[in-house]
């Protein structure tokens, strides 16, 4: 990590053009004005880097200029590709700066969190330790983060210690389970790459490629009658259809036919699904809303082509008989000691909180229905993930109790306060180098859960207890 004899440092601000770039550029001139406040030597751009080329361009000369330390300014979420870049062609340490935004209820317009969360477990996959923080300029302890005060020893997991009768059921009927990978996962998300080999040594659950073109095609010879029967259906769940683009709300409602038919024909148990750009660009509807009713049905959808995610929702689908949401974890706030669960529009019905009505909407980014819109209904909550991190298999659990809270993003979304305090839940998730997607099931599911890993002899991380380090 940096140190106080370290006498320049590298700045490179990373953003993505797809998020409100106003804002990015405010909180950048706040990022940028804390720095100066340290007297330091700084080179770098001091503007965002929006585009892959020009930030390629960025390193190359910052790797030339000759910097002590490079300090990856998170303005807005960016996938891992760029940062795993800089650890590879930059000989300087690495510190990642992310920044919280207020739980204003719309649009999620940074997700900074998500994508500091992506570096680390790229960057944890390659054994490359970093410093970090997240923080707002105005609170941000610069000074400790480049005196290496925000390193960590990476966390492993330990063990448990628990009777493996359980887990040795729940292996087996998972064991038995068939995942459709439809489409591969994006470029830079680390985080939902996967070997078959060793995903098959570690469960013995199927997995069957298939091309994202055969969901396009099926969608496409969706009968009329279907898609209308699905538009009314979903008129008495959620309100405000009238309102959205009717053509690409006919697009995703075929997607969602799509979907049933694939899982049906080739008897699937879940879904890793490639959801954009291609839903967006080659077929013109999300697929976020043909996921959460999907996952209603019993079949779990993992976005992004995860796998591992979609592994995980199986578990614990099984483990609960509930319907389970696959979700990012985008802020956490140590003073009001609690974190924000969020995904753009997908979590099941099910899990709405019956004071606030579900309504119709669109992709924050993207601007394409259908979605769903609520805040997740209070209540205990148990968060786990089949994890790949740092390389070895894993079983990442948390426990936890769902605020009763207003929407604080555009989406699904559900306010968290764990039973650990946030801020060491949030140590441990950059220590463990976990990946962004959790599964969440209403309910105490723990115990079972670590029976299965005794049964399956994956070691245990419980965030924000003394694990193992």
């Amino acid at each position: 990590m940096a140190t106080p004899d370290m006498t320049r440092i590298g700045i490179l601000p990373l953003a993505r053009p797809t998020f409100d770039v106003d804002y990015a550029n405010s909180s950048l001139a706040a990022m940028l004005s804390r720095i100066d406040e340290l007297g330091i030597d700084v080179t770098g751009p001091r503007a965002l880097l929006l585009d892959a080329e020009d930030t390629r361009r960025t390193i190359a000369s910052l790797r030339s200029t000759g910097i002590d330390c490079i300090l990856v300014l998170q303005v807005t979420f960016t996938d891992a590709a760029l940062t795993v870049e800089v650890s590879e062609k930059v000989d300087a340490p690495i510190l990642i700066w992310a920044v919280p935004e207020p739980r204003t209820g719309g649009r999620l317009r940074l997700n900074s969190f998500c994508g500091l969360n992506l570096a680390s477990h790229a960057l944890g996959l390659r054994q490359c330790n970093f410093g970090w923080l997240y923080a707002d300029p105005e609170f941000a302890d610069l000074k400790g983060l480049l005196e290496g005060e925000r390193s960590f020893e990476p966390l492993q997991g330990a063990p448990p210690d628990v009777d493996p009768g359980l887990g040795r059921e729940l292996a087996a009927r998972l064991g038995k389970c068939r995942i459709g990978r439809i489409g591969s996962h994006p470029e830079g998300f680390h985080t939902c790459a996967y070997d078959p080999r060793a995903l098959a040594r570690l469960s013995g659950t199927a997995v069957e490629d298939i091309p994202l073109s055969d969901l396009f095609s099926e969608a496409r010879k969706s009968q009329a009658t279907d898609v209308e029967t699905l538009r009314e259906t979903v008129a008495q769940q959620a309100s405000g259809l009238e309102v959205l683009n009717q053509n690409e709300l006919e697009r995703s409602l075929r997607l969602k036919l799509a979907l049933d038919e694939i899982a049906g024909s080739r008897r699937l148990d879940a879904l890793a699904i490639r959801c954009w750009p291609e839903a967006f660009t080659e077929f013109g509807g999300a697929l976020c809303g043909p996921a959460s009713l999907l996952g209603s049905a019993g079949i779990p959808c993992a976005c992004e082509a995860d796998v591992y995610g979609a592994l995980t929702q199986l578990l614990l689908r099984i483990t609960t008989g509930e319907p389970v949401f696959l979700t990012d974890l985008v802020d956490v706030q140590s003073e009001d000691n609690t974190g924000v669960v969020w995904h753009c529009g997908q979590a099941p019905l099910e899990m709405a909180d019956t004071g606030t009505a579900v309504q119709a909407t669109i992709h924050s980014n993207r601007r394409m229905p259908l979605l769903y819109e609520f805040p997740l209904r209070p209540g205990r909550v148990t968060l786990v993930r089949i994890s790949q991190a740092r390389g070895t298999p894993k079983l990442v659990i948390a426990g936890g109790e769902m605020l009763q809270r207003p929407n604080s993003f555009a989406g699904t979304s559900g306010v968290v306060r764990f039973d650990r305090p946030a801020n060491t839940v949030l140590r441990d998730v950059m220590a463990s180098g976990l990946e962004h997607h959790l599964a969440l099931a209403y309910g105490e599911h723990r115990p079972a859960l670590r029976s299965f890993a005794a049964a399956t002899g994956l070691p245990v991380i419980e965030l924000g207890e003394d694990g193992t380090h």
